[in-house]
């Protein structure tokens, strides 16, 4: 999730960049189902039903405050649930998604596998989501596994990543892991339970190494990816302060999750979804 790996993991299955203008209404609490293309390969599913949040809920429990150091409201163990089904991040045991494209330069396949493997960090079960990268002939570039974990209210938190990049098959660097309550390290959140135009949120925190920052702009747009045709699309602009010269939008389908990610500024990178498999 740091800067570094936003622009190198996720990627394009060509060169046509695909965004809509960053703008819409809020989707109702349950948004009807996304209709694909007639030329999709598989029917786009119908969206996880939308959490109820309590009238407890923090809007925003990791919010960007100007000028005052990060501090997660991060609830306590017993205050997360064991199943990521937020509409707009589902991360359910079995599924499978697959991103095709071009980063620096080169053409990737991105795999995402959501594993039945769990690890509990600050006390909290967090899931544990396997992310690889192939390059255009097949090698392995990178190996990632990150760790997530929903809040009963439905926000979707980030506590780290064990990542390694490959080089003639060997590990080249281990640069951008980092594991929430190690080294200062805190988690973010990566999808709110209840997403407002213009809320702000840490996504991450490892003091100089990760230090995402999310912002929604939109929650009714619509895109076209190989997958297919997708409205109801919630859209953040993800930025960091360690390269401030990055800009990104990323595109959430209602019962998918992330379809579209494309760099703005600082880059050409773009990814879309080309397969996605619910667990059978």
């Amino acid at each position: 999730m740091n800067a570094r790996r936003a622009r190198t993991t996720i990627v394009l299955a060509g060169f046509a960049l695909v965004a809509g203008a960053c703008g819409g209404s809020q989707p109702t609490s349950n948004p009807p189902s996304p209709q694909p293309v007639a030329s999709s390969p598989s029917p786009v599913p119908s969206p996880s039903p939308v959490p109820s949040p309590s009238a407890e809920v923090v809007a925003d429990p990791a919010p960007v405050v100007e000028g005052q150091p990060y501090r997660p409201d991060l609830p306590p163990p017993e205050d997360f649930v064991p199943v990521i089904d937020n509409p707009y991040m589902p991360f359910i045991t079995g599924t499978r998604t697959v991103f095709e494209g071009v980063s620096d330069g080169q053409r990737e396949r991105n795999v995402v596998v959501v594993t039945d493997r769990t690890k509990v960090i600050l006390g909290v079960t967090t899931t544990v989501v396997h992310d690889q990268v192939f390059s255009a002939n097949g090698d392995l570039a990178e190996d990632t596994f990150d760790w997530y974990a929903q809040d009963r209210f439905g926000n979707v938190w980030y506590f780290g990543e064990d990542t390694a990049e490959y080089a003639n098959g060997k590990v080249s660097s281990t640069t951008g892991s980092w594991e929430a309550g190690v080294d200062g390290a805190q988690p973010g959140v990566v999808m709110l339970a209840q997403p407002t135009v213009g809320e702000s949120y840490h996504q991450e925190f490892l003091k100089g190494e990760a230090e995402d920052v999310g912002t929604v702009v939109a929650l009714d747009e619509s895109v076209t990816v190989p997958y297919g045709s997708l409205d109801q699309i919630l859209v953040t602009e993800d930025t960091t302060p360690l390269e401030p010269q990055i800009l990104e939008h990323k595109f959430y389908a209602p019962g998918i999750g992330v379809v579209m990610e494309r760099v703005l500024r600082g880059g050409q990178e773009v990814s879309r979804l080309v397969s996605y498999t619910p667990p059978s």
